[in-house]
Parts: C-alpha cells; sequence; structure tokens
C-alpha cells in the first residue's frame, strides 16, 4: 500500500498522485464536518437520556454527506453553512440531563490523537469511566500547518506566488472555522470551539513559535485552552520515541501546572509493546485525583 506525503513544502514526490483542487475543497470539507461531528457528539453523548442517539445521529449525517460528496454537493461556502446549522439543530433536538461529570480533553501526536486503532479505543475507555471527553479538532492542526509554511516564508523568503497562494489557503480556512463557531454558538447548550488566533495567543511566553516540529506548539497551546475552557484532566497520547511530543507534551506538563494548578496532566505511551492494563491503570489513577477534585468543588459550591 502506497504511502502518501501530505505536505506543504513539496519535499516529496508522490508518482501517480496529484493534488487537485477539487481534492483540497472535499478534504476542507470532509474536515470542517467531522469537527462538528465530533464536538456535538462528545457534548451530547454524556448526557443523552436514551443512550445511542448521538452514534446515530453522527452515522446518518456521515451517510448523507458521504452521499453528498460523491455527487460533488455539499462543498460550497453556502451548502457547508447551512449543513453545519443543520446539523447543530438536530443534535440539540436530543434529550439531555445535565449532571457533574468528571471532563476529560485529549491531545497528543495526530494518529495516536484521533485514531482508536492507536490509543487502544481511548475515547470509548473514558465514557465508559463516565466522563465528558473533549477532543479538539483538526481544523486546527490545518491551520498550525499552513500558519508554519507563511512563517517559514516570511523569516526566510521564498516565492511570493507561493506566499499569496497558501494566504488564499489560510484565509479560506479561517472563514470555514469562523462559520463552524457560529453554527456551535447558535445553540446555546454546546461550548464552541475557540477561534485559532486565540489559540495561538495562549501560548505565548510559554514556549516559541519556532517550536513547530509535529504537532510543534500546538500541542501545548491544545492544553492550555482545554484548562482554560474547564476541562483540566488531560490525557496526553504519544507515540513511544517521538521527541517532538514529548518534548511539546511531555516537556510542558510541569510549565502548564504552574500557570494552572488545577491541571491534571497524565502522559500516556502508546507503542506495541506497552500493555493496555498500565495504560489504563495510569488513566484511572488521573480520574480517580479528577473525581475526588469534582466532589470537593460540588461540596465548595454548597
Amino acid at each position: 500500500m502506497p504511502v502518501i506525503s501530505l505536505n506543504l513544502s513539496f519535499l516529496e514526490s508522490n508518482p501517480g498522485f496529484h493534488v487537485t483542487l477539487p481534492m483540497i475543497r472535499k478534504f476542507i470539507a470532509a474536515m470542517v464536518y467531522g469537527d462538528a461531528l465530533m464536538l456535538l457528539r462528545n457534548q451530547t453523548e454524556a448526557y443523552e437520556i436514551h443512550k445511542g442517539e448521538s452514534n446515530a445521529l453522527v452515522k446518518k449525517w456521515n451517510d448523507y454527506l458521504n452521499d453528498q460528496f460523491n455527487h460533488g454537493k455539499a462543498l460550497s461556502r453556502k451548502q457547508q453553512k447551512d449543513n453545519l446549522f443543520r446539523i447543530v439543530k438536530e443534535f440539540a433536538a436530543i434529550p439531555i440531563k445535565k449532571v457533574p461529570k468528571v471532563k476529560v480533553g485529549i491531545v497528543g501526536e495526530i494518529y495516536v490523537k484521533y485514531s482508536a486503532l492507536g490509543n487502544n479505543n481511548l475515547e470509548n475507555f473514558l465514557r465508559e469511566q463516565d466522563c465528558e471527553v473533549n477532543v479538539p479538532g483538526f481544523m486546527d492542526f490545518g491551520l498550525f500547518k499552513v500558519d508554519n509554511r507563511l512563517d517559514d516564508i516570511k523569516l526566510y523568503g521564498g516565492n511570493p506566488v507561493k506566499y499569496f497562494f497558501v494566504n488564499l489557503l489560510m484565509q479560506y480556512l479561517l472563514q470555514i472555522q469562523n462559520t463552524l463557531i457560529a453554527a456551535i454558538k447558535s445553540e446555546p447548550r454546546y461550548e464552541a470551539p475557540p477561534p485559532y488566533a486565540h489559540i495561538k495567543e495562549l501560548v505565548k511566553g510559554v514556549v516559541g513559535y519556532g517550536d513547530k516540529m509535529g504537532e510543534g506548539w500546538l500541542l501545548t497551546s491544545e492544553m492550555l485552552e482545554l484548562t482554560e475552557s474547564g476541562y483540566e484532566n488531560i490525557v496526553c497520547a504519544q507515540p513511544f520515541g517521538c521527541l517532538p511530543n514529548h518534548i511539546s507534551g511531555k516537556g510542558m506538563i510541569h510549565r502548564i501546572k504552574t500557570l494552572n494548578e488545577k491541571s491534571n496532566i497524565v502522559p500516556i505511551d502508546y507503542d506495541p509493546s506497552a500493555t493496555r492494563v498500565n495504560q489504563e491503570n495510569r488513566i484511572k489513577l488521573m480520574l480517580a485525583i479528577a473525581r475526588e477534585n469534582l466532589n470537593k468543588g460540588l461540596a465548595d459550591s454548597h
């Protein structure tokens, strides 16, 4: 099976595979729809009265959007906006019962962060532990990578034509992210993701923007944003031996705790040599502290 390198630096060629504008357009649309469905499912499923409704709605929209994509639809800005508002409205119609729950964020290397295969079904495990899960969206990672390319051209020089088109892509992504945020905010019960500019601002003075290998400063910033949003319990998922991830993830935990003493972060290595039992036991220890903090907070509020 061929492995394709997706990058904006054009350092690697992929014979037989050519990225086209329609392909980029479809990729961006899939990214924003995926972020919306993931966020809405996570914020609804933990509190739904009739179990399974959120997952059924995700499947319904996945099937619908796949069919639309096959016919070249659901890709324009207007179609995306209409679909996003419809998706939010349908999720908001699911009956829920809000009760205090431990809130857990998941950050880490891009593959083990999102892939159930790579992280031993981490999201499902946390749901089984009666937690509300928050996984920052893929859109910020896309913006982060495009933004890095713009910074490189500013700092080291480059083709002005290339800068123009990369900047055009950046503005397009920001506009789509604003549409997603507006759609989520249309229903008061949902917490919308922050704009990319806020994510970038959070990390200022904590780690430099030159830290951009792998997930770079974005990983640190996601942990800061999660603690700011009330998801102070965080699983930092990392592949064994991924040095950039260890520096920006595990290496920044102490600094984050000095900024927010309530932060409760556990780094977990996902590697074939690591046993699932050990991984889950470490997460359970983190959750035990999280429940103590939750109960203490509830007692203090009364």
